[in-house]
C-alpha cells in the first residue's frame, strides 16, 4: 500500500462464501467508490478524498490489482489479462447480466448504510466496474447510481455489434433502477468521452432507451483531457481528468458527481 492510502482505516468484508479488503475514510452519508482498471490506484484514492472533503464517507473495495499501486502500461495489460481469462466474478463479454461480484456489493452498500446512515448510499462504478452502480439499485440503500466509462461487456471482436447496444445488467435489474429513478423523481448519471472505444456511444443510446427520462448522460469532448496523457481519453475521474484547470470540464464534471451525492444523500 502507498501513501495514498495511508489515511484510510482498512478491514475486511466477506459476504457469501467472498471477502474483499474496504478502505473507509471519512464522516457522513457513504459512497461505494469501485475503482477501475487496473486496481484502486492513486488517482481514484483522490477522487475519494475529495468526496470525504465535501462530507462523505469513501469506502473503497479493492476489487482487483494492488492497492495503491500506480498505473503503469505492465500493471494495466496484466490485471486485464487476469479480468478476461481467469477472474470468475466478472462478466466480461455477456451480455444482459451483471456480473457476480455485483451481489458482494449490494452486501457492502447495506453495511456502508448501516454503518453511516443518511438516506442512503452513493455507488460510482469506473472502467470494467462502471455499470454495477446500475445493477446495485435492486439493492434500497442505493440512491445514487454514477456510471463512469462503462466498458462491459467488452465491444470487441466477433459480436462486437450487438455488444456495443447492451450494458452488464440484467432486464431486471434496469427495469428495478428505472422503476426506483422515477418513484423518486431522480436520475441515473452516466459519464464518458467522445470517441473512447471502450465505450461505444450505442451503449448511451441503449441505456436512454432503457431508463427513458431517468437517464442523464454526460459526453465530454477528447480535447477535455490532459494534453499529456495517453490516448484515447478514458479515465473522466482519473487519469483524464484535467487537474490542473479548476474550471475545466473534467473538473466541474467531477464537483457535479461530488454535489450529486452530497444532494442525495443528505436528503430527507
Amino acid at each position: 500500500m502507498t501513501d495514498s492510502l495511508s489515511s484510510y482505516s482498512a478491514f475486511p468484508f466477506e459476504h457469501d462464501g467472498l471477502e474483499r479488503t474496504v478502505y473507509r475514510r471519512g464522516s457522513g452519508p457513504a459512497v461505494v467508490i469501485m475503482h477501475e482498471m487496473p486496481g484502486l490506484h492513486p488517482l481514484v484514492v483522490r477522487f475519494a478524498d475529495r468526496c470525504v472533503e465535501a462530507g462523505l464517507t469513501a469506502y473503497l473495495p479493492s476489487l482487483f490489482g494492488t492497492p495503491g499501486e500506480a498505473v503503469s502500461r505492465g500493471y494495466l495489460a496484466r490485471e486485464m489479462l487476469k479480468a478476461i481469462c481467469v477472474r470468475r466474478e466478472f462478466t466480461v463479454w455477456a451480455t444482459d447480466r451483471s456480473s457476480p461480484i455485483v451481489d458482494w456489493l449490494r452486501a457492502l452498500s447495506r453495511k456502508a448504510h448501516a454503518d453511516c446512515g443518511g438516506a442512503g448510499v452513493g455507488a460510482v462504478g469506473m472502467c470494467f466496474t462502471g455499470g454495477f452502480a446500475l445493477a446495485m439499485m435492486t439493492e434500497p440503500a442505493v440512491v445514487a447510481p454514477v456510471l463512469s466509462q462503462p466498458s462491459l461487456p467488452l465491444a470487441f471482436g466477433f459480436g462486437a455489434k450487438r455488444r456495443a447496444r447492451a450494458i452488464d445488467a440484467s432486464a431486471d435489474e434496469i427495469r428495478c433502477a428505472r422503476e426506483r429513478l422515477t418513484a423518486d423523481g431522480e436520475k441515473l448519471l452516466a459519464l464518458r468521452f467522445e470517441g473512447d472505444p471502450f465505450v461505444p456511444p450505442e451503449r448511451f443510446d441503449y441505456l436512454a432507451e432503457q431508463l427513458g427520462d431517468t437517464f442523464d448522460p454526460v459526453v465530454l469532448p477528447a480535447a477535455a483531457a490532459p494534453a499529456d496523457a495517453d490516448p484515447p481519453a478514458h479515465s473522466v475521474l482519473t487519469i483524464h481528468l484535467d487537474d490542473s484547470d479548476p474550471e475545466g470540464p473534467t473538473r466541474q464534471l467531477e464537483q457535479r458527481v461530488i454535489g450529486f451525492f452530497q444532494r442525495r444523500l443528505n436528503s430527507a
